[in-house]
């Protein structure tokens, strides 16, 4: 017998040898029982739905879970009995636990006001698709709020933003959100409410009745506030206006517009090349 055969007679016995265990191990490990251990468990209350905000909670919304009581919830219950007739401040999605931070106080109830937080007011504004940044306006994002309205020192049209960095509390009814959140669709809202300092609240207010108001979305990460001058129309036509200056008048201070410098003057010329007559203006 060659070597080679000899080689080979070896190989596709040890082939086979190594087969023949691994089949036997394989059958030692299936026969073996299988071993549960054990975890401790508490109960958890959880939401049985996704709940948006203002709802007050009932039985049916909730569902009690084992939950690992080595990691208990913080800040969570553990009957639905804590937590029913109490509305939500936070929307809560599908199996998520609900918590203390999540829900306003016994006895507040649900809707709007629960969720505005202590020296805030939430003021609504009317808005069309335009206004509300096609639809993009969301519970949530952020805006600043711009008004076109009559300068009473010049008696000229102004555009300006007023108030700035306004939370969006809600836009359009429940139906239209909870249809937002699902689709990934823009909110076709009419009436958008934001939450804005009693100040601002004023602002905003007689924004809405004095002109007309449009909504500019904005980073939420985005804090710095807006600092412009306001833009008119002879800043659109490339000839601002110099701002009003205090004057003196009868014995009173006033703020007098000082009006926009006259065009230059236009000058004509009679050019004459060789028998060519011609007449060019400058300036």
């Amino acid at each position: 017998m060659s070597r080679q055969t000899r080689t080979l007679i070896v190989i596709a016995v040890a082939i086979l040898v190594a087969s023949a265990a691994s089949f036997f191990m394989y059958q030692v490990i299936q026969r073996m029982p299988v071993r549960e251990v054990e975890v401790a468990t508490a109960k958890a209350i959880t939401a049985a739905r996704n709940i948006p905000i203002g709802t007050v909670l009932v039985k049916e919304d909730l569902r009690v879970v084992a939950w690992p009581a080595r990691n208990p919830v913080q800040g969570g219950f553990t009957s639905i009995e804590q937590v029913t007739n109490r509305g939500v401040i936070s929307a809560v999605a599908e199996n998520e636990p609900i918590t203390e931070a999540k829900l306003a106080p016994l006895g507040v109830g649900g809707g709007l006001a629960p969720t505005i937080p202590s020296g805030m007011r939430a003021i609504s504004v009317r808005v069309n698709e335009v206004i509300g940044v096609a639809g993009f306006v969301i519970p949530g994002s952020h805006v600043d709020l711009v008004v076109t309205a009559k300068d009473p020192r010049t008696q000229a049209n102004i555009t300006k933003a007023v108030v700035n960095n306004l939370e969006v509390l809600t836009a359009g009814s429940r139906f239209d959100q909870e249809s937002s959140r699902s689709e990934g669709k823009p909110i076709q809202a009419s009436v958008v409410t934001l939450l804005a300092t009693p100040e601002d609240a004023e602002k905003i207010g007689l924004a809405s009745s004095e002109g007309s108001i449009t909504l500019t979305l904005r980073n939420p990460l985005d804090t710095a506030p807006t600092k412009t001058e306001g833009a008119r129309i002879g800043t659109l036509l490339g000839n601002p206006n110099p701002p009003p200056v205090e004057k003196q008048v009868q014995g009173r201070k006033v703020m007098v517009a000082i009006p926009p410098p006259p065009p230059p003057k236009i000058y004509s010329v009679e050019a004459i090349r060789a028998a060519k007559r011609s007449e060019e203006t400058v300036r």
